[in-house]
């Protein structure tokens, strides 16, 4: 039996054959949606922006199995961690799954833009692909997305709002002190 999650109303993220679990954790950029199972995390979501995720029906409420993704979090965003050490289980296409690798090696406190990141992949004439395998990404934060920016150095589009963007990066660059909301 496939599990399915509703996103943003129209589309729709599928597991085949795991019981998936949540919780919801408080966070300064608002109430964080964590799912997956005990092999791992599979998705993060935001409360707000285009990437809401909402439970689906059958899937099991259980704080437990988030124990460490949320101390994590909480550490983040204290300004006390840099970098996670969770087990992580991304379902996306092998093209997606390349790209969100490559984000996890993006420094803490730095942004790159998505002609940097396809080239660094390889394929510099492929940041289109690349900006929407980044919009795609199921474990925002910990696979840090919002380390990608425009070409010109703007703010470009983020699964939890560009406010949201904002506040990582300002927390990650020491201008923001992020407080529980």
């Amino acid at each position: 039996m496939a599990t399915v999650a509703r996103v943003c109303g129209d589309a729709f993220v599928a597991w085949g054959g795991v019981t998936m679990k949540y919780t919801y954790m408080k966070s300064p950029i608002g109430r964080l949606l964590l799912a997956g199972d005990e092999e791992g995390l599979h998705l993060i979501g935001f409360p707000e922006g285009k990437m809401v995720i909402e439970p689906a029906a059958d899937w099991v409420e259980s704080r437990r199995t988030f124990d460490e993704a949320i101390r994590q979090l909480e550490a983040y965003f204290a300004g006390e961690r840099r970098e996670f050490d969770l087990p992580l289980l991304p379902q996306g296409t092998p093209f997606q799954l390349k790209v969100w690798a490559r984000l996890r090696e993006i420094p803490y406190g730095e942004t790159i833009s998505y002609g940097e990141l396809a080239a660094r992949l390889g394929n510099p004439k492929a940041s289109r692909a690349v900006g929407m395998a980044n919009g795609r990404n199921p474990l925002p934060i910990v696979v840090p997305c919002h380390r990608v920016i425009g070409s010109s150095g703007k703010l470009t589009g983020f699964g939890g709002g560009l406010p949201t963007k904002e506040a990582l990066l300002g927390l990650e660059r020491g201008e923001l002190r992020l407080v529980l909301r």
